[in-house]
């Protein structure tokens, strides 16, 4: 069963024949109706007054437009309920999404470039280069002996003339500085690329990832989300409309929890604290009930009516229609501003709600049959009630009631006046009173 509202809807008019209050008898039954029971717990409350109250939604807000544009899509209609996180109004994003592409495609780029420098010399690359270095120590070698001969050739005969002497030197010089190169190249390889080049291509990667972020984030402003759950109160643009920064789009009202915000005189305002719990009547919900606790109390009142304004904070009822409780509605809130008495409190669900006057099923003890394990019966009998103050998931009934009596809180929309008259009766378990407890 709901705690935080009642389902029950009483059939008020099968109590008639016992009180007046009620409307004509329904339909009879014969056999004892089963059901679940409770105590009634006696215990000192405070007592309470009752205060007009406004319902009021846990959170409210105006959500607009980071960026200017055209608006695409406007996806919510007034009264749509929507998620966190939800999209309200995408704007056109057009050219920023090319140049976010560009972006992606650079970085992926350098990445690339940064991975091959982390990964050093390919192993094949260091074999080439150790061929290339080979070889030209060989042409080195070669040169050296060939300036030889010719200079031997020239010295003992006139085969050779001084421009061959010239030829073969510069020819062994050259072959010397490509072995040198050759030397340097494989010393390069073998030691990697530069530390300093690495950073450097860190250094540009971080810097294209900061662009790309930079880019996306702008994207994001263009697609208006609410920050919250709760439902589309206002709709302030359309698709097709263009928006500029700032420009509200939807107001969210979040409803899933409410606060019913009450003036309360400033007499009063001493005995009420934070934290404790206030019954909370809303009078176009006249089949619910509801508790909630005192989220604050604000320390300024009004100068002129000498009150202040009190929030209570309340679970609300969502069904397929929405919440039941919405922004606007009056409401009587019941807070404890008095001096503690002696109190008959009743779990809230054994309250029956919808009719002229709250009433509960109630059964003496003194008039149950059966013990043991076994099951019990006794008659019920239907007593209006006036309520008071809450305390945790009782409430204050006042009425034809005492401390020996049990009330039904399962069950009790299905019980009926027997055919021939009198009153109804009811059967359960022992088990079945501490579930209601």
């Amino acid at each position: 069963m709901n705690l935080n509202a009642l389902v029950y809807r009483a059939p008020i008019a099968a109590a008639v024949s016992l009180l007046s209050a009620f409307a004509a008898p329904a339909a009879a039954q014969e056999s004892a109706t089963l059901v679940q029971v409770a105590p009634i717990r006696q215990a000192q409350v405070a007592s309470g007054r009752e205060f007009v109250g406004t319902v009021m939604p846990l959170k409210l807000a105006v959500i607009g437009s980071a960026v200017g544009g055209r608006v695409v899509d406007f996806p919510i209609e007034r009264g749509d309920r929507v998620e966190a996180g939800q999209t309200l109004t995408q704007v056109l994003t057009g050219t920023i999404d090319l140049e976010l592409k560009a972006a992606e495609a650079q970085l992926d780029l350098m990445r690339q470039e940064l991975a091959e420098l982390e990964n050093g010399t390919r192993p094949e690359e260091l074999r080439q280069a150790q061929a290339r270095a080979t070889s030209a120590d060989a042409t080195r070698k070669f040169m050296q002996t060939r300036r030889k001969r010719v200079e031997l050739l020239y010295d003992r005969s006139s085969a050779m003339t001084q421009d061959d002497v010239d030829q073969a030197a510069a020819a062994q010089v050259k072959a010397e500085q490509d072995y040198q190169e050759a030397l340097a190249a494989l010393e390069l390889a073998e030691a990697g690329p530069r530390p300093e080049r690495i950073l450097q291509a860190r250094a540009k990667v971080a810097l294209e990832e900061a662009t790309v972020e930079k880019l996306r984030d702008q994207i994001a402003k263009y697609t208006v989300r609410s920050r919250f759950a709760g439902y589309v109160i206002e709709e302030h643009t359309e698709q097709g409309e263009w928006v500029s920064s700032g420009d509200p789009v939807a107001a969210i009202a979040a409803l899933d929890e409410v606060e019913i915000e009450a003036h309360v005189l400033e007499e009063y305002v001493p005995h009420i604290r934070p934290g404790i719990d206030a019954r909370v009547d809303v009078p176009s919900l006249p089949d619910q009930t509801f508790v909630g606790k005192v989220s604050s109390v604000v320390p300024q009142g009004d100068s002129r009516s000498r009150t202040f304004p009190v929030r209570v904070r309340v679970t609300n009822v969502i069904d397929d229609g929405g919440p039941l409780m919405k922004a606007g509605m009056l409401a009587q809130v019941m807070l404890p501003t008095g001096a503690e008495t002696d109190a008959l409190l009743a779990p809230k669900d054994a309250l029956v709600l919808g009719g002229p006057q709250p009433m509960v099923w109630a059964v003496a003890k003194s008039g149950v049959t059966g013990s043991g394990a076994g099951e019990r019966t006794g008659e019920a009998r239907a007593v209006p009630v006036r309520l008071g103050v809450a305390e945790g998931d009782a409430i204050q009934v006042i009425g034809d009631l005492s401390a020996d009596d049990l009330v039904v809180v399962l069950g009790n929309e299905r019980i009926l006046p027997p055919k021939g008259g009198g009153a109804p009766t009811v059967r359960w378990t022992p088990k079945s009173a501490t579930a209601g407890r």
